[in-house]
């Protein structure tokens, strides 16, 4: 007898955390469940952290008379006071809980939201350092991932990934987080014998202005190697200007996030920028590597300045010769189409002004690593910080 499909619902509010939405919706979608990303709002389109911009598939009014296996709660400032002042969703969360159903919140969400609501006494609980102090009637503990009954709680982005998978087993199971979903996430330590990081022909990147990025996105992009970037990068006070190749500035991710980006390629191409980020997602990458303007774009901006790529969008600069006399990394699924494969057990390799990474696990290592190299390693440390990361 098949299955049947689990259904998990992710609310969000303007200034929910941008990171912990797409890594909820990265993982919980690949592991085989219904993912509805519902607003608080009155508009579906959410501005997160960090600008990112978001679509929800539905308002969450539309959710009330579901049943859901699982209900989660990203955090973020002011979106966790946005998803505490929702009746609707209050009134949703109270009864998941008493029916005993899996419920989950990351950062702020645990003491802006559910405590407030009443649903953690006597549980023990963690949440975003800065809010620990809130859990009046909760059991704080300083953990990365606490686990009370049936609610799991986490402190912050960095950790969400971690976070998710371990919700995901019990929602799946074992097989489904041992065989799916760490090959597909490639989180750290999934695999005891690969590299964190190593960089070849080491290079200055370092700029006295603030750096101009371009993200280019389209259909099938990896969320979380969008906005994960994005969101590191515009963390560190790095301009970014995420570009749609599709005909219109929403795409539809991997997973099936839907993303606004800031503008359509043919205008992003008109200025300048000091570094290019690929995201990765196999039918992403390949769309990235099909955009004329993007690639002729590319090939004169990789004669003198710095571009990179994680996962399959390694494997399609290779294709178009961008690659050629760099080591590089890919996700392991992909890493037998490198033409240099001497990398590919490492996270992040840098060759001179080429960085790239294996997957979505690594989008924060990659992140980081490039607001290392462009500001230093103070404000590398200074980020890593704010999000829960352990860097280097």
């Amino acid at each position: 007898m098949e299955t049947p499909q689990k259904k998990v619902l992710v609310p969000i509010a303007f200034g929910s955390e941008g990171i912990e939405v797409v890594t909820l919706v990265n993982v919980f979608s690949k592991g085989g469940a219904l993912v509805t990303v519902a607003s608080v709002e009155q508009d579906l389109q959410i501005e997160c952290s960090s600008r990112v911009k978001l679509v929800a598939d539905t308002f969450i009014s539309e959710c009330e008379s579901q049943i859901f296996d699982l209900l989660v709660l990203p955090g973020g400032m002011p979106g966790s006071e946005r998803l505490r002042d929702c009746k609707v969703l209050r009134k949703i969360t109270e009864a998941h809980a008493k029916e005993g159903r899996l419920c989950g919140a990351v950062g702020e969400a645990p003491s802006v939201v559910l405590e407030t609501w009443g649903l953690l006494k006597g549980c023990q609980v963690t949440c975003h350092p800065s809010f620990m102090d809130q859990l009046s009637s909760a059991v704080a503990v300083d953990s990365s991932i606490q686990v009370d009954g049936m609610v799991t709680t986490s402190q912050g982005p960095a950790l969400t990934l971690d976070f998710a998978l371990s919700i995901a087993e019990r929602l799946f199971g074992k097989k489904m987080l041992d065989e799916v979903l760490l090959r597909s996430m490639v989180p750290r330590g999934w695999n005891k014998c690969e590299v964190a990081k190593e960089e070849y022909n080491v290079d200055d990147w370092s700029l006295q202005y603030i750096p101009q990025v371009l993200v280019p996105i389209a259909n099938g992009s990896d969320e979380m190697e969008i906005v994960v970037v994005v969101d590191v990068l515009r963390r560190a006070k790095v301009n970014v200007l995420v570009a749609s190749v599709e005909d219109s500035l929403e795409i539809v991710a991997a997973r099936g996030t839907k993303i606004l980006a800031d503008q359509l390629i043919k205008d992003a191409i008109l200025s300048n920028y000091d570094l290019i980020h690929l995201p990765g997602g196999w039918y992403g990458a390949q769309k990235l590597g099909s955009s004329e303007q993007l690639i002729a774009l590319l090939r004169e901006h990789a004669e003198s300045k710095v571009y990179g790529a994680i996962c399959a969008s390694a494997v399609m600069l290779d294709t178009k010769g961008l690659l050629k006399g760099k080591k590089a990394t890919t996700h392991p699924h992909y890493s037998s189409k490198l033409s240099d494969q001497s990398s590919v057990n490492v996270r992040v390799v840098i060759d001179g002004k080429v960085i790239t990474s294996n997957g979505p696990g690594s989008a924060m290592e990659y992140a980081v690593s490039i607001v290392e190299k462009l500001l230093g390693m103070e404000k590398a440390n200074h980020i890593s910080e704010t999000m829960g990361f352990s860097y280097p």
